[in-house]
């Protein structure tokens, strides 16, 4: 038996308990609103996606500086009901920011983006000098 499991053991979940981001009555903050993010490499460019569902084109700032992308979005949403006797209204407010240094291989001018079905795509250009160069024959002379 490791030393890790007999420690769980003998104490289950006490420092898990202390350490609750919740113990002195806050809020649980361990849900953030950070979008998955896969990223493809082919032959000519990389493929960056970001899954952001419910979110408008207008939501978004994508800015390249120095080299480095960076995706944000803030989102509010109000609702508001009014009955005879009561009132009640409710917000939410979400924010993310995500950025990715580029490689040297990338041509930051030729990035593209688009948004569709909560999928936020960009298409990074591989530089041209950068590309597979196809296989030559040296002639012998």
């Amino acid at each position: 038996m490791s030393i890790v499991k007999r420690n769980n053991l003998v104490f289950p979940s006490l420092m898990n308990e202390i350490f609750k981001p919740d113990w002195f009555g806050g809020v649980d903050h361990t849900s953030f609103d950070v979008p998955a993010v896969n990223i493809k490499d082919n032959e000519k460019e990389f493929e960056l996606q970001l899954a952001v569902p419910g979110r408008k084109k207008e939501d978004f700032n994508i800015e390249v500086d120095n080299d480095v992308l960076t995706i944000s979005s803030d989102r509010q949403h109000e609702d508001e009901v009014k009955e005879s006797n009561y009132t009640r209204r409710e917000f939410t407010f979400s924010s993310f920011k995500r950025s990715f240094t580029l490689p040297e291989t990338i041509d930051s001018d030729k990035i593209n983006a688009e948004y569709e079905d909560g999928i936020l795509k960009f298409v990074l250009p591989k530089k041209e000098e950068s590309l597979p160069k196809p296989k030559r024959l040296i002639e012998l002379k």
